[in-house]
């Protein structure tokens, strides 16, 4: 039985690794990218720095 059980500790292991994986990924495509932004509209053109 302690063989079943480190192995189920490895299970829920990798798995809290991967949610955290999965999450910081997301974060990271969901966050605002750094440097200039150009922007041409129908107000004309418009630079923001980021």
């Amino acid at each position: 039985m302690p063989g079943n059980r480190n192995v189920l500790y490895l299970i829920i292991g990798a798995l809290i690794v991967g949610v955290g994986v999965l999450g910081y990924n997301l974060y990271q495509t969901k966050k605002q990218p750094e440097g200039v932004q150009i922007n041409l509209g129908p107000n004309g053109l418009k630079i923001e720095s980021k």
